[in-house]
């Protein structure tokens, strides 16, 4: 399923490697490659200490975690276009500084590609991700995103095309994407509520 691109149309043909954003989007970024016929290499080096970012409990920590987390290999993006494979953009604070850096690298062109569609909404069912006000993509374009973080293209890859590359369409929640929740929002809310409270 990782090698699929169904669904998949980008700005970035035009390109001259594929790197992903260390380490779940490897695969995609592998399949994306061989798809695409576009060269694939590592642009960035992880640092194994650091977890993710984007459920650190303050903007600052996520900021300061993603300049901890990531160095950019510099001979392999060197005056290339380069199309970034990642997993998903939440607050948008990993993906900001991470093409700030290629740039600094000496990339000339930077194309996001995104291998899910845009999180507008929160979720209730366990995983950090906030408010509507912390998401990036809760009431902006594509097009504001691509500013907001600097990229010269991004795109995500549509519902439908994510789940056919998966190849199951059932027992997924999709929620973050579509809003539709599987229980009702508003018990949850005060569920998670509590909790946060009562710590």
């Amino acid at each position: 399923a990782a090698e699929r691109t169904n669904g998949y149309e980008t700005d970035a043909q035009m390109a001259d490697v594929v790197i992903p954003v260390p380490d779940s989007s490897t695969p995609a970024a592998i399949g994306f490659a061989r798809a695409s016929g576009i060269p694939y290499n590592d642009g960035f080096v992880k640092n194994r200490y650091v977890g993710r970012t984007f459920i650190e409990p303050t903007d600052s920590l996520r900021k300061r975690g993603v300049a901890l987390k990531f160095n950019v290999i510099s001979e392999n993006v060197l005056n290339k276009r380069v199309v970034v494979i990642d997993d998903s953009i939440v607050r948008g604070n990993t993906t900001g500084p991470l093409v700030r850096l290629l740039r600094q690298a000496g990339a000339k062109e930077v194309h996001m590609c995104i291998t899910c569609p845009p999180i507008a909404h929160p979720c209730f069912m366990g995983v950090d991700m906030g408010t509507y006000a912390d998401l990036i993509a809760h009431q902006r374009t594509v097009e504001q995103i691509r500013k907001k973080v600097g990229a010269d293209s991004l795109t995500f890859l549509s519902l439908e095309g994510m789940m056919r590359a998966v190849g199951q369409a059932d027992g997924f929640c999709q929620a973050c994407f579509t809003g539709k929740y599987p229980v009702p929002v508003d018990l949850l809310s005060v569920k998670t509520g509590f909790e946060r409270g009562a710590k």
